[in-house]
């Protein structure tokens, strides 16, 4: 997919343990506007903060989307309210994942994995 000259946005799962997550953000922005995109808004999930999620931290939400049902219903209206034509994700994607978050959102959804060297 050719991200030059579209508006992307960009999510990343991360558990609780993994404190350098705004650093992996960033390094996802510099890559997407390397690549010639423009970043209008950035999403975070975290596991493993509340008092139960910390046995699942691991795992994603959902098999289905990666991030929680609210998450992806927060990244559907800023997809609508910027007009944005793509979505980054940090983390890999399953071919499945992607159509579901595709159709969701309604633009192309890639992972950080896709993106050219």
């Amino acid at each position: 997919m050719v991200l030059a000259g579209k508006d992307a946005l960009l999510v990343g799962y991360f558990s609780a343990k993994q404190k350098r997550y705004t650093v992996l953000m960033d390094e996802l922005a510099a890559a997407v506007e390397t690549l010639g995109a423009r970043v209008v808004g950035r999403f975070v999930q975290r596991r493993g903060v509340s008092d139960g999620g910390v046995r699942t931290m691991d795992r994603p939400y959902s098999s289905r989307t990666l991030v929680s049902g609210g998450k992806v219903r927060e990244i559907a209206s800023a997809c609508e309210r910027t007009g944005a034509e793509a979505v980054v994700f940090l983390n890999p994607l399953t071919d499945h994942q992607r159509e579901v978050l595709s159709e969701t959102f309604g633009c192309s959804v890639i992972s950080a994995v896709d993106l050219p060297a």
